[in-house]
């Protein structure tokens, strides 16, 4: 134990010996917070919360106590409270309650004049200093607490994504979706390519993987008979960590009967723009020095136009074998199957997105990239997708979902011999879901936005880690 950590636990064990225990309050009657106080309520008040500034000076001393709404200043003065020298020896981050009359100072700072101070909860390690706060990025994801009392700012990004996801909630209520939770233990980890975490059911004696994604569930829901729904839930995936990856995120997913691709690119859209709205009052963000508008329809192109725009290929009048050359030309890595749908998406991959900085969706992907979407009827090598893009980053994925499911299998099938190669995110053959698919599944449209990355948006922070509470970190 350090020497101030040391000297706190004396302290405490002082105030317990004399019948003083802090440990001992259970409940503070609170009527009013920091930011009430600030905007000036009069008369009698009873606030709490820790204290972040201490100015001692003989008879009359001033603290600042940080609630979830901010700072409020306090004079507490000998005279008008019982218990002033012990309050003299609280410490910065101590827990207090306040009871006392709205006034203002000589300078005109609106503070609380205390009648009563409690000790409701003794603070046994010292907070970062207030002056110097807590900046290295390894302490503030690891020990979340300290960061939000050093940078209360933090709150507020928290407080942001708590709004978008209640805005999510709101816009598809709205619209009659029904909100609806899937198993986050699967036996067959599947609705998207990635690697997943492995685990072991003890009871059942067999192997169980966290979900990757929430899409083979909600199909078979389709089949069921709903029409309209959408889960906000997480999903794992054993991949990398980066400012735009964590091995655990939020995912929203929903899906809608009797319509595609298309209709569902306008929902993407709407949802967004009533999230934006909602949260920040304005289509017109700012996001790392760039503006960002998200008003009107968005922008969009096909992969195939996309890519001629800026590398001047066009896919169209190229067959695998003179692609291939255009992409050894242009010098960028192979991808691991090569096809003319694997070099298209290389060129886009490594060339296209990172221009795509306003919010634009990119339409028919490469077949071979989307092994759960129908293919396009006029070119059956590439898929009725879409992906939306902002900042060069890619937010959300739509679709026309496969309901035939002789066509789905010849997917999975496909999807094995590529994990016979050596690809470990390639899909496994589910045979659940396409049992479920024989019954009979309607014309369908789906969806699945990654939420962190848009409150990264909402909140204009550079990297995942800043929008979750708490990110995924290596144990010291």
């Amino acid at each position: 134990m350090d020497e101030q950590s040391q000297i706190r636990h004396d302290k405490l064990l002082s105030m317990q010996a004399a019948g003083n225990d802090p440990f001992s309050q259970t409940k503070w009657d609170k009527t009013h917070h920091s930011s009430q106080i600030i905007d000036g309520v009069s008369g009698e008040v009873s606030i709490a919360g820790r204290i972040v500034q201490q100015r001692i000076m003989g008879k009359a001393s001033f603290v600042h106590i940080l609630d979830e709404f901010g700072k409020a200043q306090v004079y507490v003065a000998g005279e008008a409270v019982g218990n002033y020298e012990a309050f003299c020896d609280w410490d910065l981050g101590d827990i207090i309650g306040v009871k006392g009359t709205v006034f203002k100072t000589k300078t005109g700072e609106v503070s609380v004049r205390a009648s009563e101070v409690v000790l409701l909860s003794k603070c046994l390690s010292p907070i970062p200093d207030k002056h110097y706060g807590l900046k290295d990025p390894e302490i503030r994801y690891r020990e979340r607490h300290l960061d939000m009392i050093s940078n209360p700012e933090v709150r507020e990004i928290f407080k942001t994504r708590i709004r978008a996801i209640s805005a999510i909630r709101e816009f598809f209520d709205a619209r009659e979706y029904l909100e609806v939770e899937t198993p986050v233990l699967q036996t067959i980890p599947g609705g998207t390519t990635a690697k997943p975490f492995l685990t072991h059911h003890n009871t059942l004696d067999m192997p169980m993987y966290l979900r990757i994604a929430v899409e083979l569930f909600h199909k078979r829901l389709l089949v069921g008979g709903f029409e309209r729904i959408y889960e906000i839930g997480r999903c794992f995936r054993n991949e990398g960590i980066s400012h735009k990856h964590n091995p655990e995120f939020t995912m929203l997913e929903y899906y809608q009967t009797w319509a595609d691709r298309a209709k569902m690119v306008e929902v993407l859209r709407e949802l967004i723009q009533h999230v934006v709205q909602k949260t920040k009052g304005t289509l017109n963000l700012e996001y790392q020095g760039t503006s960002l508008d998200f008003s009107g329809k968005w922008k969009r192109m096909s992969m195939i136009e996309a890519v001629r725009e800026v590398t001047g290929l066009d896919f169209t009048k190229l067959d695998e074998k003179s692609a291939l050359s255009e992409v050894k030309k242009l010098k960028l890595p192979l991808p691991r199957t090569i096809t003319w749908g694997t070099l298209l998406f290389t060129c886009f991959d490594e060339l296209v997105e990172k221009t795509l900085i306003q919010p634009t969706f990119i339409y028919h992907f490469p077949v071979e990239l989307a092994p759960l979407v129908k293919k396009c009827s006029h070119d059956p090598r590439l898929a009725d997708m879409s992906e939306l893009f902002i900042n060069g980053m890619e937010m959300a994925n739509t679709y026309t979902e496969i309901n035939d499911p002789i066509d789905q299998r010849a997917r999975f099938i496909a999807q094995m011999a590529e994990r016979e190669k050596g690809d470990d995110e390639a899909m496994l053959m589910d045979e659940e879901f396409l049992s479920a698919l024989t019954i009979g599944m309607p014309p369908t449209g789906g969806q699945g936005l990654g939420v962190d990355r848009l409150v990264m948006l909402l909140t204009n922070t550079h990297s995942i880690r800043e929008t979750l509470l708490f990110p995924t970190m290596r144990p010291k």
